[in-house]
């Protein structure tokens, strides 16, 4: 993926540092705008939750309530790991490998982030060592969950409909419809607890709204070239790997290879 930038402006120190404020101004336009819009979340209505979830982690069977632990809030991250899946997506991991370096410090300040998927316990268990995370990531199997919360689907063609039909089908995702991608989507969904014990669904996320917690993007948007995500589809699939299947770069030739 290594490509040249060509027929760049190049100006003096003054003429960049003007550039360079100008931007600013712009910047500073989109952090007043990320607060106005993180005020409106705050302020959304809440939904209920009666529904008694129950999930297999490394405790055993643990309720919705019970995911909590000490904490008030919630936070679900719904990673993509179908039933009958070898292995978690590439781009779930991709946002995965920055959870355990907040989690530390979410729990510490009335927040418990955790991973749900529907693969079995023991799929998940297996992943996680692999990729060596240490976030807590449980299991939905069995349960409406990730149904319920609309990141999960049936396949097409469940009901015996025919090949035209399979086509055709849509899915509700992300507040809209469209055409069956796969049984799994990615999300984000945040829950609270008063202390009464009632759980309360105050947010959810999906698709490109998950892109906030992918911090290689943030960095990825400093640089000269950006994402730089050429292929066909023009977004991460088509050049994020699981963190272990990455070749190792090839040295640096530049003085000395130093």
């Amino acid at each position: 993926m290594s490509t040249a930038i060509v027929d760049h402006e190049v100006v003096s120190a003054a003429k960049w540092t003007e550039a360079r404020k100008e931007l600013l101004k712009k910047e500073k336009e989109l952090t007043r705008q990320r607060e106005e819009v993180s005020r409106l979340r705050r302020e959304l209505p809440w939904e209920k939750i009666d529904k008694n979830y129950i999930f297999d982690g490394p405790r055993g069977k643990e309720s919705l309530s019970e995911l909590f632990g000490a904490n008030s809030q919630l936070i679900v991250y719904h990673f993509m790991f179908g039933p009958e899946w070898s292995e978690g997506c590439p781009f779930c991991s991709f946002l995965a490998d920055g959870i355990d370096a907040a989690e530390i410090h979410l729990k510490n300040h009335d927040v418990t982030l955790l991973a749900v998927s529907r693969a079995p316990y023991a799929k998940i268990a297996a992943f996680k060592e692999r990729m060596g995370w240490k976030f807590k990531w449980v299991s939905s199997s069995g349960s409406d969950f990730n149904f319920d919360y609309g990141v999960s689907f049936q396949k097409p063609g469940h009901n015996g409909s025919d090949e035209h039909a399979r086509a055709e089908e849509r899915i509700e995702y992300n507040y809209s419809t469209m055409p069956f991608f796969s049984e799994e989507m990615p999300g984000t969904s945040v829950f609270y607890k008063n202390p009464d014990g009632e759980i309360f669904h105050t947010y959810s996320s999906y698709a490109r709204g998950g892109e906030a917690q992918l911090i290689a993007y943030s960095y990825l948007d400093l640089t000269p070239k950006g994402r730089n995500e050429t292929g066909a589809r023009r977004d991460l699939t088509e050049w994020v790997k699981h963190h272990d299947k990455y070749e190792e770069p090839a040295a640096h030739t530049c003085c000395g290879g130093q």
